[in-house]
């Protein structure tokens, strides 16, 4: 089961964008309220963490720790 932490990671991939909006962010935890408070919570952790970076007006990018442990996320399952 994937976290929300990993699916907010995810969307960069799987919309092949460099940076995301937060609206796009929410896609991660579906349509469920609590869900997206959840990745809300979780963007906020991934700033902090320096693994995303603000980018103004709602948009978020991986920083090069987030694109390195995107791919390392990725790794395991092309092995």
């Amino acid at each position: 089961m994937s976290s929300i932490r990993e699916c907010v990671l995810a969307m960069f991939t799987e919309l092949g964008k460099e940076e995301l909006d937060l609206h796009e962010l929410f896609e991660a935890g579906g349509n469920d309220p609590e869900a997206r408070t959840e990745v809300f919570d979780t963007v906020e952790r991934l700033v902090k963490e320096g693994v995303l970076e603000e980018r103004g007006n709602d948009f978020y990018a991986l920083t090069n720790e987030g694109k390195q442990l995107l791919r390392n996320q990725n790794s395991p399952a092309e092995q």
